[in-house]
């Protein structure tokens, strides 16, 4: 795969025109005569007993078709911890949980009726922080957690507790090790739960058909997770359970919980399989839906006095929410990589995601990893202040290298880890890195910070992806593939990928954009910066097929060995023959001129697994839980008005190693877009609880994403050591942008202030605190 006629180039987004000219389509755009509208109406209370439900003004009210409630969906769905209600039955666990579903004929009349369900509720106790959640004192949140159904795999509830999961990480001997160690910092980091601020809120439309099948158009993530969710909530045979996902206007993660389609599935049951769509608020998509989740943590970090770490302790107190969802995924994602990049032999974590009376949480770009960055980083610069060390010298000496093992005790190769050094030799040129000094300008103070990263991907073992290519009449190529089109811009990668294997411009190239489960090979999510490696692979190996079918038929008319023949610029031809032929006419066999046809129809196959995994051990932590780290180095400036307590980020850059760069500027695009998102999340965003436990900022007007004019200056910069099982040595590179975004920006205030940073978001008023305000 030397030669590069498409990969490696910045070729036209194959969705750019659709997008631009507003022709792209989205699940809403799914409009049809007979569709009926369904709207949530929800909990005001965080936690509280159900004592009776009064739907009858609602079911009287005009065009109104049902009215459904947890009595009429007695149901518990979730994954993998089926621990949720579809519509709540007796108990609210969060404010913000459905409690009744209303269907009518027009969108303002469900509206309209949802104000007129009645409930009578009956108070209870409500829990806020994770950690109060732990204590052994602490009212349950899901007394019955022993009845549930869960995969043992992936979660390890704990009954008679409110930990929906634990996950204990061990390596080495760290009670022994902490003797060795000349130098201790113990840090305590928190930040709470967040929101996605996709611009494309949930919405999923229902039918169910008199045959049986059951027809869902959703804006998700994981439509080929869908099928087993349904079938196994409502029972329905999984094989005629068929999900359509058209562009989805970004997810974030917040798209890959099956959480709404099963709210949309019972909307349509209620009114006889009639097509129903539900459509979330914005609101409902801050109060309802699974967001990102909070933490609080501690970390006690030791070292040898030449800087060399010895030992780490961490313990995790996800905020999980009312319900386990993901987020207990994202416990084990966070534990499993703890350390961040460094070489350190004694390591002790204890994980818990806990239940809360806060809305559930789910994937967020980076599922786990700016969590496990922002603590150990903090420590990482503690450590280095208490030592009197340069805080980039002191994480280069501890980075990984090959050789090295990972918390989980995998074995770390060139290939399955990167340039961690690299990464950080060319940050220090870039950021202008001389040390952890601020300068002053006038009354404002100047600092920078740093911050290093790595991620695996979490994936199951059994995470595949199938492709089909086309070679269409015109010699022209198309590609289907089960990746998700979220904005990220994989399809378009896919095809530079077929191109490069055809040897032919990727304009000749197209692909298909909407996903069919019924009729498209499947992928396993588009999460975890998976896309171009497993579908990657997939396309690759489906584009080969074809050639190789090409290359058959070819050398019977050219009467050479199939392997003499050459593939390049939508023809095929023999070093032995002056003809060159187009492979459309190949494509679906050859006719010769006496009449006869040689070949078959070509139809490329492919399919790829993902290699090397294995499962987690929850009481030792051992496994290998991804096939290869990505690793970064990153680095914001900043400055700082002390007498004010605000400041403005300068600058933030990114090194990254990337295995190979396939679309220059769509990964350029992908790492700043993931860099504001994590400077975002760090500076202002978290939801603000009422002592009641109901968020008091779920709208954007209150909820300040960056906007217009917030942005610094952005440097991505790539280094590439191949990934040799993947596509052209590619790695994953959606998430890594945003993952130390938090910890460098905490990192370069804590030097500004002269004050510790450890607490999210990083707002005027936190640091006001920091600095002598009332105390918090």
């Amino acid at each position: 795969m030397s030669y590069t006629k498409s990969v490696g180039r910045s070729v036209p987004r194959k969705d750019a025109i659709a997008k631009v000219t507003g022709e792209a389509r989205y699940t809403d755009d799914f409009h049809s005569p007979d569709t009926l509208y369904a709207v949530m109406v929800t909990s005001p209370h965080a936690h509280a007993r159900i004592v009776s439900v009064d739907k009858t003004r609602a079911l009287a009210a005009q065009g109104v078709r049902a009215v459904v409630t947890g009595q009429d969906c007695p149901v518990l769905t979730g994954s993998p911890l089926a621990d949720r209600p579809v519509v709540a039955i007796h108990t609210v666990r969060y404010a913000g949980e459905p409690i009744a579903i209303v269907v009518a004929d027009e969108l303002y009349q469900a509206q309209f009726a949802a104000s007129l369900v009645e409930f009578e509720f009956d108070p209870l106790p409500i829990i806020q922080s994770p950690k109060r959640a732990f204590a052994a004192d602490a009212p349950l949140i899901h007394p019955n957690l022993g009845e549930y159904k869960w995969n043992e795999e992936e979660a390890r509830p704990v009954l008679g507790t409110n930990i929906a999961t634990r996950i204990r990480i061990r390596k080495g001997n760290p009670r022994a090790a902490w003797e060795l160690c000349d130098v201790v910092v113990e840090c305590d980091v928190s930040f709470p739960q967040a929101h996605h601020a996709a611009m494309e809120t949930h919405c999923t439309t229902c039918e169910i058909r008199p045959d049986g099948q059951v027809h869902l158009t959703t804006a998700s993530q994981s439509p080929y997770s869908v099928p087993e969710t349904v079938s196994e909530t409502f029972g329905y045979r999984e094989s005629d359970i068929g999900v359509h996902t058209p562009f989805v206007g970004g997810g974030f993660g917040g798209k890959s919980s099956i959480f709404i389609e099963p709210l949309a599935v019972a909307a349509s049951k209620a009114v006889g399989g009639r097509k129903v769509q539900l459509r979330c608020t914005r609101e409902q998509d801050m109060y309802t839906v699974p967001c990102h989740i909070g933490l609080e943590a501690t970390i006690k970090l030791g070292a040898k006095r030449d800087g060399c770490l010895v030992a780490a302790e961490i313990t995790y107190w996800f905020d999980g929410g009312g319900y386990s969802d993901r987020g207990v995924i994202v416990t084990r994602a966070a534990a499993q990589d703890c350390t961040g990049p460094y070489r350190i032999d004694n390591v002790h974590c204890d994980a818990y995601c806990m239940y809360t009376n806060h809305p559930p949480t789910t994937s967020y770009r980076g599922f786990g990893h700016p969590e496990q960055a922002f603590v150990i980083e903090r420590a990482m610069d503690a450590l280095a202040l208490k030592m009197g060390r340069d805080p980039l010298e002191l994480r280069r000496q501890n980075a990984v290298r090959p050789g090295d093992t990972t918390p989980t005790q995998a074995k770390l190769t060139r290939s399955s880890v990167g340039d961690v050094p690299g990464c950080l030799e060319r940050l220090k040129s870039a950021l202008g890195w001389t040390g952890p000094t601020a300068t002053r300008n006038g009354s404002t103070v100047v600092a920078k910070g740093i911050a290093c990263v790595w991620k695996t991907s979490s994936t199951p073992p059994n995470a595949s992806s199938g492709a089909i290519v086309y070679v269409n009449r015109d010699s022209t190529v198309t590609v289907v593939s089960g990746v998700v089109e979220i904005g990220q811009g994989t399809k378009t990668a896919l095809t530079q990928m077929v191109a490069e294997v055809f040897r032919m411009s990727s304009k000749h190239v197209e692909v298909v954009f909407d996903v069919d489960t019924m009729s498209h090979p499947e992928h396993w999510k588009t999460v975890a910066s998976r896309g171009s490696l497993l579908a990657g692979n997939a396309v690759v190996r489906a584009a080969q097929d074809a050639v190789v079918q090409l290359a058959r038929t070819a050398g019977i008319v050219l009467r050479c060995d199939p392997d003499e023949v050459q593939i390049r610029d939508g023809h095929a031809w023999s070093p032995y023959s002056h003809e060159h032929i187009p492979i459309g006419e190949l494509s679906r066999g050859y006719v010769l001129p006496d009449g006869h046809v040689v070949g078959t129809l070509v139809v490329g196959r492919g399919t790829y697994t993902i290699q090397g995994v294995t499962p987690i051990d929850f009481e030792t932590g051992k496994g290998v839980p991804g096939p290869e780290w990505t690793v970064a180095a990153q680095g914001v400036e900043v400055a700082y008005e002390p007498k004010t307590f605000t400041y403005r980020v300068l600058r933030a850059i990114t090194v990254v190693d990337c295995g190979k760069v396939i679309h220059p500027d769509l990964a350029l695009g992908q790492v700043k877009g993931a860099m504001n998102m994590g400077l975002s999340l760090a500076s202002r965003e978290g939801y603000v609880y009422n002592s009641e436990g109901v968020i008091t900022n779920a709208q954007l007007r209150v909820y300040p994403v960056h906007r217009y004019g917030d942005h610094p200056l952005y440097e991505v910069y790539f280094l590439e050591t191949p990934h040799l099982t993947a596509p052209w040595g590619l790695r994953g590179l959606g998430e890594h942008g945003l993952i130390g975004m938090p910890a460098a920006l905490a990192s370069a205030l804590s030097i500004a202030m002269g004050s510790q940073v450890n607490h999210m978001p990083m707002t005027f008023e936190s640091l006001w605190r920091i600095q002598g305000g009332i105390p918090s």
